[in-house]
């Protein structure tokens, strides 16, 4: 099957995901790149910006993805920090978060992740969501495979422990509800994609 380059400055986002496309025999390599991002709160421009500079590095196709972090009642100002998560700052702070949201008593929160394919002519995206609520403390051990900081105060839904906590065979079977880009995007790829190229 046609091989995919994964563009990102985030190795543990390439090794959570290696596994899924190795299932469906998908060969799947790692180009390590920070793609400057657009500051717009929107993770679909966002996404599909950094797939075409991705595709103007490597003249291959690729996939980029990216997550946002949306916090209900983050104080004077519901759904942030939203698409700009990471130049917020909120994800490298996880104790100013905390110490932000301490008197917030809903704490219902969502990953809303954008997964953008390009091959030089067409674009593809794929929504995943995951929700949750915020931990009132940092939880958990760091892994290689964590896409975020945020893992240690995350809680998926119907879970009771952060993500950071859980083990690997915990998180595979958690019974969220979640909806991920990379399966969708998998999906489309084999069944669609694969067969017209």
């Amino acid at each position: 099957m046609n091989d995919l380059t994964y563009v990102t400055g985030n190795y543990g986002k390439f090794i959570s995901v290696k596994g899924h496309f190795e299932e469906h025999k998908i060969n799947i390599s790692y180009y390590h790149c920070d793609l400057p991002e657009p500051s717009i709160d929107d993770i679909e421009v966002v996404s599909k910006e950094k797939a075409k500079e991705a595709y103007d590095i490597i003249k291959k196709p690729v996939f980029v993805a990216d997550s946002g972090f949306y916090i209900e009642d983050y104080p004077n100002h519901p759904g942030y920090p939203g698409a700009l998560v990471k130049r917020s700052g909120v994800s490298s702070n996880i104790e100013a978060l905390l110490h932000t949201m301490k008197n917030v008593s809903n704490r219902n929160c969502y990953f809303l992740d954008c997964l953008t394919f390009f091959d030089g002519e067409n674009f593809q995206q794929f929504l995943g969501i995951s929700k949750g609520t915020l931990a009132t403390e940092k939880r958990g051990i760091s892994k290689k495979e964590a896409k975020s900081n945020l893992w240690y105060v995350f809680i998926p839904k119907n879970c009771n422990k952060t993500i950071a906590e859980m083990t690997e065979e915990e998180f595979d079977n958690r019974e969220d509800e979640r909806v991920s880009a990379t399966e969708l995007f998998i999906n489309w790829y084999v069944n669609e994609y694969s067969k017209q190229n």
